[in-house]
């Protein structure tokens, strides 16, 4: 019951923010309606004041809030700023092309999801997690503006096969939809493919394979057996659809509702921006709604109560080659190229070839690439960090209020990084810091989660039920052991989340919310260079490269650590072995 008080409080201290943007924003609502409506009218007080009054911003937050929310009510969005026009007919069209390219993106992921699985069937229990585990794991780290600028480079300007942008026909469907859905369905067959093997080995498999069963009965009944559990992290997988579509509309030019709030948020066009977030919020609380719906119906009446949990899925057999191979050769690069210049610009080398001078190129202005990719680099990284140390604080405080911390992560999960970077670009304007503060609103939830499940177990152990017999008091117990199992454990899993954030910190440069010109950033290179990306691809497969080989890091960094704490040889302690949400999460 609290915990979902708290859900709700949340989700009101959402919709509050979005009614409270033109008050919240820095900047004079004013001042951009004049400008829509005559760019050659001077902006006077007298005039200003004039349109405040107009838009009824002088009347105070609560009068303003209680103004937006009534027409909610009645289904009034408003009245767009920029163009004059009505806010919903343009929220309804945007959604429904959104919502054509997500249900694309679904059947790709699902075709995604069925290729890594079926391996895991034909094979049964017998299959090792190998070569399939790991391409599930790095399809489903993919960022999707990475693969979306890779599939506009290769199949829209090398090959020539499809068109790059538009919205108007089957065709330009294709290339958005897998850049949407392969990352998805990278995750979905993850999550179906780690599970299946353990539950292959639970003892009705062996009675139904003794009996003389088929395989493709047993087969079928696993995943009858493996799906209701996972219906909810499904549910997150498609809410993250929405975040990931605001980027491939981006890049391919299409007119969904995801591109229409980013435009809205750069043209400070705050109502048609309300409406547009309050869509995409709307998916993602549908789409929560409906796996829940989904899960009871998977569950059956006999279950729904006592739910069904599945056995901890076998590790993935990495070693420690890989993750310090990728970082050596990000660190040389990255160590390579702060020697040099990142924003010394030589018009005479525009756009040049990767050579001994620039083994990278240059880019538009002929800055030096590699020099350029070390220093940004090194910016992303460094927020990245602070980002991960505010997450870990935020994590071990809430970890000891569990209820709040459910609650609280439930609004959380729901809202991709994209969207909140959208709402904190509004009040905020684009840079680091709104992109940092973005991210990190985003990023404490499976930090928590770890630390409420490390503060459970210590306190359910025994020794500190001697320590309080022994007269210790409650701030020695918390200080000298609770906190120790706990804090090392979630500091560890904030590092292994290090390259996921810094991806998501280039997503946000990479939409123009984060790092602004000439910040040398990896998202903001990866933008910049679509503009010449036919006269020099190299401009931006040396960010593309980048970014693939962070998440390979993650990806790898992840399956080492989870490999080592669940393998056998470990002693059994507090805080040795993560919960298996989180290694799910991982």
């Amino acid at each position: 019951m609290k915990a979902g008080f708290i859900r709700a409080a949340g989700l009101a201290a959402v919709l509050a923010v979005v009614g409270l943007l033109p008050w919240l924003s820095g900047r004079d609502p004013a001042l951009t309606v004049l400008r829509a409506r005559s760019a050659e009218q001077e902006a006077t007080p007298e005039a200003l004041a004039a349109i405040r009054a107009d838009l009824g911003l002088d009347a105070g937050p609560l009068t303003l809030l209680r103004d937006w929310a009534a027409g909610l009510v009645r289904g009034d969005l408003g009245t767009s700023w920029v163009s004059g026009t009505d806010v919903g007919p343009s929220v309804v069209v945007g959604l429904q092309v959104s919502l054509g390219l997500m249900g694309a993106a679904l059947a790709v992921a699902l075709l995604v999801a069925a290729a890594l699985v079926v391996p895991v069937l034909v094979r049964g229990r017998s299959r090792k997690r190998g070569g399939s585990g790991a391409l599930a794991a790095m399809l489903a780290s993919l960022p999707e503006f990475l693969l979306a600028t890779v599939a506009l480079l290769v199949c829209g300007v090398w090959l020539a096969v499809l068109p790059t942008s538009g919205w108007q026909g089957p065709a330009h469907l294709v290339l958005p939809a897998v850049a949407l859905g392969v990352p998805a369905g990278g995750l979905l067959g993850q999550l179906v493919a780690d599970a299946l093997p353990a539950v292959l080995d639970e003892r009705w498999g062996e009675l139904w394979r003794g009996s003389g069963v088929s395989g493709a009965r047993v087969a079928a009944a696993a995943l009858k057996r493996v799906l209701p559990p996972l219906v909810p992290q499904f549910g997150m997988v498609l809410v993250g659809l929405t975040g990931g579509a605001v980027a491939v509309e981006t890049v391919f030019a299409v007119p969904g509702i995801g591109r229409t709030a980013l435009g809205a948020a750069k043209s400070q066009d705050l109502p048609l921006l309300q409406g547009a977030v309050l869509a995409l919020l709307a998916l993602g609380l549908a789409t929560g709604v409906l796996a829940a719906l989904v899960r009871r119906r998977l569950l059956g009446p006999g279950l729904r109560d006592a739910g069904l949990t599945l056995p901890a899925p076998r590790p993935m057999r990495v070693g420690p080659l890989l993750p310090v191979t990728l970082a050596a050769v990000l660190l040389t690069v990255i160590g390579w190229g702060l020697l040099r210049d990142p924003y010394a610009v030589d018009t005479t080398v525009r756009l040049a070839a990767p050579s001994l001078a620039h083994p990278l190129g240059t880019d538009g202005l002929g800055r030096d690439v590699l020099a350029r990719l070390g220093h940004g680099a090194a910016a992303t990284v460094g927020t990245a960090a602070a980002v991960c140390l505010l997450s870990f604080l935020l994590a071990l405080v809430l970890g000891f209020v569990p209820s709040v911390a459910s609650g609280t992560s439930d609004i959380a999960n729901s809202l991709p990084p994209v969207i909140v970077g959208i709402l904190v670009a509004a009040v905020l304007g684009p840079g680091t810091g709104g992109a940092a503060l973005a991210v990190a609103l985003i990023s404490w939830p499976p930090l928590a989660a770890h630390a409420a499940a490390l503060v459970q177990e210590v306190r359910a152990s025994g020794f500190l039920l001697a320590q309080k017999a022994i007269g210790a008091g409650p701030g020695w117990i918390l200080t000298r052991h609770v906190l120790p199992s706990v804090a090392g454990p979630v500091a560890r899993h904030a590092v292994l989340r290090l390259p996921g954030i810094a991806l998501a910190l280039a997503s946000l440069g990479f939409l123009g919310l984060g790092a602004q010109p000439p910040a040398p950033e990896w998202g903001l290179l990866l933008d910049e260079s679509r503009a010449y990306v036919e006269r020099a691809p190299w401009a931006a497969l040396a960010p593309a490269c980048a970014l693939a080989m962070m998440a390979a890091l993650a990806v790898s960094l992840a399956a080492y650590a989870q490999a080592r704490t669940t393998g056998p040889a470990r002693p059994s302690r507090a805080g040795a072995r993560l919960p298996e949400a989180v290694t799910r999460a991982l």
